[in-house]
């Protein structure tokens, strides 16, 4: 990666961190589930408001490092007005990209994109999926 690429990627986890998108509790959520990772203390409340199929709005809130609050604001951004099979599919995606060396971005949300070189440190895998297994366990009791 260029240095210009990790300035950009940089950029935006920086900005997340520090401006969360979605960062609240959602009062009319239909669903939540709770992610922690007792290793670090990283936690985290993802909730959600389905119409139907559709993730109609997202939101999180609580505390961890600047790469899992960065993501958290990246899924919540990312998952909105999206259907439940195609966040499932974004949270599949993501998953391979940090975890499997999926090179092809393609089609994957720009400031997602930004998350890709967490992969390069497995310590911090695990925050920056943190809150995309909650996003999917909430999706998940949805359906139940």
């Amino acid at each position: 990666m260029t240095s210009d690429l990790d300035e950009l990627y940089q950029s935006v986890i920086l900005d997340h961190n520090k401006s969360p998108r979605n960062f609240a509790a959602l009062a009319d959520a239909t669903s939540h589930a709770e992610g922690r990772n007792p290793l670090c203390g990283d936690a985290y409340t993802v909730w959600l408001r389905m119409e139907g199929d559709r993730i109609a709005d997202a939101a999180f809130q609580g505390v961890g490092c600047a790469i899992s609050k960065a993501s958290a604001s990246l899924m919540t951004t990312a998952v909105k007005g999206k259907t439940a099979a195609e966040a499932e599919a974004l949270f599949e995606r993501f998953h391979e990209m940090l975890t499997g060396g999926a090179t092809d971005l393609t089609g994957m949300p720009g400031g997602v994109k930004a998350l890709s070189g967490v992969k390069a440190f497995p310590m911090r895998v695990k925050c920056a999926t943190l809150s995309w297994h909650a996003m999917r366990e909430a999706l998940r009791s949805e359906s139940k």
